[in-house]
């Protein structure tokens, strides 16, 4: 198998981007990618770190990110399963992306920035919820926006396909495989939905 080992290569193998792909990229919020954005209660934060890469989903039930102004986004770090894998590459290496989904479209909007880790007070009062707070907020300079190209989530059918979830195995399954049966299965199962409900934020 022959692979490809330069830029040039690449390059010459692909071609020239197109104008509206270079054109349509910015460096700060502008209003119309403001509004996609704030749209979005859904993100995919990538992150890379001495031990290697990172890709996290995070979710809200508003807009996923605050926009603290026109160069900066702040992301809360809501309970999850306390690996902070996506913590520990930021504070090494703060070069991160998100991609912003939103239910229905298509398309994707990327962030590429840099990022750093904060236990502020103040900023982490400013997404309480029913009481509770973050124990820390991602706050990321923003590098470039853009929009990706719709035709991967085309291709995948991503909101028009339906439910395919029938026949997948649980977590309590994976769990189970990886442990020999330790942890995990139906048990494992039965308790997470309402575990999580009490744990949310």
């Amino acid at each position: 198998m022959e692979f490809l080992t330069t830029v040039e290569d690449l390059e010459a193998l692909y071609g020239t981007p197109g104008a509206p792909s270079l054109r349509k990229v910015a460096s700060r919020m502008t209003p119309l990618y403001r509004k996609w954005i704030m749209a979005s209660r859904l993100c995919m934060l990538a992150t890379v770190g001495p031990e290697g890469t990172d890709d996290s989903p995070r979710g809200d039930d508003g807009p996923v990110v605050l926009e603290l102004d026109p160069g900066t986004l702040a992301l809360p770090d809501w309970r999850g399963n306390n690996r902070i894998d996506s913590l520990r590459n930021i504070v090494r290496d703060g070069r991160v992306s998100l991609m912003f989904l939103v239910p229905g479209s298509n398309n994707v909007v990327r962030v590429n920035g840099m990022a750093q880790v904060t236990p502020d007070p103040d900023l982490l009062a400013r997404f309480e919820k029913a009481g509770k707070q973050p124990r820390t907020v991602i706050v990321i300079k923003i590098r470039e926006i853009y929009s990706q190209c719709a035709r991967a989530l085309m291709r995948a059918r991503t909101w028009t396909s339906g439910d395919e979830s029938e026949g997948l195995p649980s977590m309590g399954d994976i769990l189970a495989e990886q442990t020999a049966g330790e942890e995990g299965g139906q048990a494992y199962d039965e308790a997470w939905a309402p575990r999580a409900a009490k744990t949310m934020w």
